[in-house]
């Protein structure tokens, strides 16, 4: 059994593997705690042994032939499934932290209402939620899982799709006289705008009125959040009409807190993703939160 591994010491699958994994000999020399020279050998050595090039050396750096690339994905995959096993046999009785980072938004109206949950599946992991605004500062080697808006297209790691962008807009009911509104009345009512990052990638008011077929919109009014959290906080206080992400009120839309003051809403290509920035453990924890993610989005 394991004839192929006969041969090879794990240790120098483990420097194949990191090498592969960062694209590069000094990277790799450095997470090891080893040389660049002896980084090298060892591959040296390893391609004598298969009797096959691993690696081409291209300008400024490696990158993997089709041999390397199909033992990098095997040997990857094993000493995840090594290291997460050791993890599992001397930690029995312990408790892991998952670091999850998000926007501000979702945070608090979409993952923390469900977190219970995940607690009562996974009882002995703890997350660990690290929150902000800005997208690019969330996928920092500490970062397990980072649950982000866009297009799917992140310069890190894979990226698994959530749910699309849906748009609609809400107010508080007090803002209603009563029965529904067309879609019209938004000329009229005090409308609630974000500014800064966010604003850029979401859907704004110029976007939502041209959806719905409407004239332009009016210019932003006196109130204006650079936080989307804080201005659905507006809303729900009744000074003015939101555009509500669907999958973040929804529930605050259930209770009667916001309220739709006319049907429809608008998608568009963009939405929120589960990207797994590339790490060299706990791929079977982050792999059964991302998994737990996929099945409450549709609760």
């Amino acid at each position: 059994m394991f004839d192929h591994l006969a041969e090879l010491p794990l240790d120098t699958l483990r420097v194949f593997e990191t090498a592969a994994r960062l694209r590069g000999f000094t990277a790799a020399a450095l997470e090891l705690g080893t040389t660049q020279p002896a980084v090298s050998q060892q591959v040296k050595r390893l391609e004598a042994q298969l009797g096959t090039r691993l690696f081409d050396r291209i300008y400024r750096g490696i990158a993997l032939t089709e041999a390397g690339q199909l033992l990098f994905e095997q040997v990857h995959l094993g000493l995840q499934a090594m290291d997460d096993g050791v993890a599992q046999a001397s930690g029995r009785g312990q408790r892991e932290v998952l670091q999850v980072a998000t926007d501000f938004a979702f945070a608090a109206f979409w993952l923390m209402p469900r977190l219970q949950r995940f607690h009562q599946a996974y009882p002995q992991v703890d997350v660990s939620l690290v929150t902000g605004e800005r997208s690019q500062g969330m996928l920092r080697p500490d970062i397990d899982v980072a649950v982000l808006f866009g297009d799917g297209r992140f310069h890190q790691g894979e990226s698994r799709w959530l749910f699309d962008e849906e748009v609609f807009p809400v107010c508080s009911p007090r803002l209603m006289p009563g029965n529904a509104l067309p879609a019209e009345a938004l000329q009229h009512l005090p409308l609630l705008h974000l500014r800064g990052e966010q604003a850029s990638r979401w859907f704004d008011w110029a976007g939502v009125f041209r959806g719905f077929g409407l004239h332009s919109a009016p210019p932003a009014g006196q109130l204006r959040f650079d936080n989307y959290t804080l201005l659905i906080q507006a809303a729900l206080a009744g000074q003015g009409v939101a555009i509500g992400w669907g999958h973040l009120v929804d529930g605050l839309v259930e209770q009667g807190l916001l309220c739709r003051p006319f049907e429809g809403s608008l998608r568009s290509a963009r939405g929120y993703y589960a990207v797994l920035p590339p790490r060299k453990r706990r791929g079977a924890l982050i792999a059964r939160f991302v998994d737990w993610l996929e099945s409450e989005r549709g609760l």
